[in-house]
């Protein structure tokens, strides 16, 4: 594990993943260079209607970030679930930053408003907005479910792995 003195630079990606897509672990790659620690901070978030569990997603995660294709310094990443306030999980992390992945124009006026509360709630903590690389730009949980559901390949935005448990999670009709 990093030392988790004063000069690490800890950050948290929070996010629903459900599921976790390719965008996703792009942007988890690359925060990782960033920061000393980072936290993917994986919400219960209720309120969005999630196609998994709690449980499931944190196992889908998990097996992602410990999946050595994805190339990630495991001494650097932990995973987390929360279902408080995202400002108060930062606290009590100790993180500096928050990092949120932007896809295109679209997400960055929710982003930037969010972001303005989070400077009004604590302004210690800084918001890094990573654009999704090219590949990526178009891929968004909702439409991978919108699209598996309704039969049509997801392989190419999603890892096998979370391809097989989408598949069998909408088999079973979910």
């Amino acid at each position: 594990m990093v030392d988790h003195g004063a000069a690490s630079r800890i950050g948290v990606y929070p996010g629903t993943f459900d599921p976790v897509t390719n965008g996703h672990m792009d942007i988890i790659r690359r925060a990782s260079l960033l920061a000393d620690r980072l936290i993917i901070a994986v919400s219960t978030n209720a309120g969005k209607g999630p196609l998994l569990t709690i449980e499931e997603r944190m196992a889908l995660m998990q097996a992602e970030l410990a999946d050595p294709r994805n190339g990630l310094d495991q001494k650097k990443i932990e995973l987390r679930a929360f279902d408080n306030l995202l400002m108060h999980f930062v606290e009590e992390m100790g993180a500096h930053f928050i990092i949120r992945g932007l896809r295109a124009v679209s997400d960055f006026e929710y982003e930037f408003q969010m972001a303005g509360m989070n400077a009004r709630l604590d302004p210690d903590v800084e918001t890094v907005f990573l654009m999704a690389s090219e590949r990526q730009q178009f891929i968004s949980s909702r439409f991978i479910k919108e699209i598996g559901r309704l039969g049509g390949r997801i392989d190419e935005f999603v890892s096998p792995r979370v391809n097989e448990h989408l598949k069998r999670a909408f088999q079973d009709g979910r």
